[in-house]
């Protein structure tokens, strides 16, 4: 393998990990725990997008929201707003659907 070639190797897996880490996955945490995450990334970052699935939906559109109202004046807005369901299977082996968000929240 040519020089070139390990070099373009090398740099691959650093773009992906720049296109995981733009990504904040809501679960249970405290619900600051997010807002505080999510404001970290875009100090960094002119987008970062906010994903949950199932129950946590509501707190992503929550996050969401707080970035929104009390930091106004920083300029954030809300970009694309994405949602769907995967299929899932369940513990008992059988298969069902789960809800799904993706918030993006861009710097201006």
């Amino acid at each position: 393998m040519s020089e070139e070639a390990q070099q373009q190797n090398q740099i691959t897996p650093q773009q992906n990990d720049v296109q995981i880490r733009d990504a904040i996955y809501i679960g249970k945490k405290p619900l600051m725990a997010y807002v505080t995450s999510t404001l970290i990334q875009l100090a960094n970052q002119p987008t970062v997008t906010i994903k949950a699935r199932g129950l946590s939906i509501g707190r992503a559109v929550d996050v969401s929201q707080i970035i929104l109202k009390r930091m106004e004046n920083a300029g954030y807005t809300i970009g694309d707003v994405k949602i769907g369901s995967e299929t899932v299977q369940s513990e008992d082996g059988r298969t069902r659907n789960v809800s799904t968000i993706e918030i993006v929240i861009k710097r201006s």
